[in-house]
């Protein structure tokens, strides 16, 4: 995965600082960049997919390249597709010579090697502001028409109004296929999306927003080493959430991040809290893949410190002006953290007199390097009006004696917002298994509200059925798993499965739906099946019978995740 480097000797007579051009020619095989999608593994099951998934050393298969953050440069490209493909990259300008099939793409600012990205496919674009369009496949596009139209400029008139000019020209959003990796990717003037989010109003509203801070935190300024990967999310997601704030209230932005500050503690009780992942300057060991390092800690640990500093400037606007001169002083450029707070006490000189990076506790140096939890987590209170209904409904379910039952039934779910219903839901799965009395209640009072709703609340819902063994809804279970080809809410509903005493359940399953998914998750999910057990055999899915899989796998005790860190408790988003 990692290649091997190229060394190119340059001729003696080169004198310092004399413009040279080195050409390589080259051919790229299958690399874990690039994704070929079959046409039945599209939405529209007409054309074949490709597209392209730098992030973070994986350009170095797509094309010869100084694959590290630190160094950035311009690029162009010449691609040549059939008729019919539309390709599009992350570029400032491009062009399309019909007659020879030539697209011509152009990146006139400096970017790192990983947000270098092309997608080609069945794909065609909607306008939905004076710098914005939508592309997806025919059958997506009026459905990414409705949700966007409008307020992708709202939310880059509000960061622009934080952080100044938006410099990446146009905002572009392509909506991608299932089968891509992530939930989404901040590609300067291209956010690639996977379209399964669509369907999840909040989700993609904090999605998107957390992309279009990139293009200030992570595309204009960058973390120069992948130790540092919290310099990108961490101020990404405070970014994220001034913009929501200007647009969609603190109370709004309290919940979501009551949601994900949630889901730290979650992975820090899986983790433990003295794993040094946990560091924000994590320590990259020779032959690791940086992306094994990213976790909720370099979102939302790094967000807790962005947040502290934030909160001794006294008032959040002027913090606001401090990151303003922080992305015109270092723009196309790479930085290390001391970058970052040198330039914070020096924007603030009274606090650098009271020396504040050195508070007991507190320090700099600790928020950097200790392992654990943050150090501080912002106020939230804000939020008491969507939270609290949350916490009282949570308790009325989770007391011993079961007596509030009518209380509880008469919360009507299907008012609520859908970050309220996910961190219910999430509190319940913390809890579960759950008294048998108290899930088929719950059941009884939810499951046909939820079956309603969308796919984040609907996987957290079934989640719960399967840590529970509640099989009156397991039929769901296998409904929603025969209409997913996504890896986000395929993984952890297998990974549940088969921690628990329905992996013969969930081999069936995959037998019977194997051949919708993409390779790559397949082989996840046959990884997952086999734990504990000897290899699984190529079964042709057509030649399966229902007790198939009980016989391969019998009811031999399973090794399960034994401690490794699931996906189900592990949903970096963005």
């Amino acid at each position: 995965d990692y290649g091997s480097s190229l060394t190119v000797s340059l001729p003696a007579a080169l004198q310092p600082h004399q413009p040279f051009q080195i050409i390589v020619r080259y051919t790229t095989a299958d690399g874990p960049a690039i994704w070929w999608l079959d046409p039945e593994l599209t939405y529209g099951n007409a054309k074949p997919f490709v597209f392209t998934q730098g992030h973070s050393v994986c350009n170095r298969s797509f094309f010869p390249c100084f694959d590290t953050p630190a160094v950035k440069c311009t690029y162009s490209a010449t691609v040549k597709a059939p008729a019919g493909i539309q390709v599009l990259m992350s570029a400032t300008q491009s062009s399309y010579l019909e007659e020879e099939g030539v697209y011509q793409f152009y990146m006139e600012y400096p970017v790192p090697a990983y947000l270098v990205a092309l997608v080609a496919g069945d794909l065609i674009h909607a306008d939905i502001g004076p710098r914005s369009r939508v592309w997806a496949e025919p059958c997506l596009l009026p459905t990414a028409i409705s949700k966007l139209s409008g307020i992708v400029e709202r939310w880059l008139t509000a960061a622009e109004s934080l952080y100044g000019p938006y410099i990446w020209g146009r905002y572009d959003i392509v909506f991608l296929p299932p089968s891509f990796p992530i939930v989404a990717m901040e590609n300067p003037c291209l956010t690639f999306i996977i379209s399964s989010i669509l369907e999840s109003d909040e989700f993609l509203i904090i999605d998107v927003i957390h992309e279009v801070a990139h293009s200030w935190f992570g595309n204009a300024v960058t973390n120069a080493t992948w130790e540092e990967m919290w310099l990108s999310e961490g101020l990404a997601t405070y970014a994220q959430r001034r913009i929501t704030t200007e647009t969609y209230g603190a109370a709004f932005t309290c919940l979501e991040t009551a949601f994900r500050l949630d889901a730290l503690r979650r992975q820090m009780k899986l983790l433990g809290e003295d794993n040094p992942v946990s560091k924000l300057q994590v320590k990259l060991e020779p032959g690791v893949n940086p992306s094994n390092l990213m976790n909720l800690f370099t979102y939302e640990k790094g967000y807790c410190f962005v947040y502290y500093l934030s909160q001794l400037c006294g008032d959040p606007r002027h913090f606001d002006s401090f990151l303003r001169a922080y992305i015109e002083k270092y723009k196309f450029t790479s930085v290390v953290a001391q970058d970052l707070l040198d330039s914070f006490l020096n924007f603030f000189p009274e606090l650098k007199e009271q020396c504040v990076e050195s508070k007991a506790g507190l320090e700099f140096e600790r928020w950097l390097n200790a392992t654990g939890p943050p150090l501080a987590e912002p106020d939230l209170s804000q939020g008491s009006s969507l939270t609290r209904p949350v916490e009282t409904l949570f308790k009325l379910w989770t007391t011993e004696p079961l007596d509030s039952v009518a209380a509880a039934s008469s919360v009507d779910l299907t008012k609520w917002r859908t970050f309220q219903t996910v961190l219910f839901l999430d509190r319940l799965l913390d809890g579960s298994p759950l008294p048998h009395g108290v899930i088929k209640k719950l059941s009884e009072c939810y499951s046909s509200q939820l079956d309603s709703m969308n796919a984040e609340i609907r996987i957290r819902w079934l989640q719960i059925v399967v840590r529970n063994d509640y099989y009156p809804d397991l039929y769901k279970v296998r409904r929603f798993l025969e209409n997913q080809m996504s890896r986000m809410y395929t993984i952890p509903l297998y990974e549940d499965l088969c921690t628990g005493t329905l992996k013969s359940f969930a081999l069936e399953i995959f037998y019977q739906t194997q051949n919708q998914l993409h390779p790559n998750l397949r082989k996840t999910i046959q990884q997952i099946l086999s734990q504990g057990l000897n290899p699984l055999p190529a079964i042709d899915s057509t030649a399966v019978t229902t007790d198939t899989p009980a016989m391969v796998l019998e009811d031999k005790v399973s090794e399960a995740t034994n401690g490794a860190i699931s996906l189900r408790d592990v949903n970096v988003s963005a």
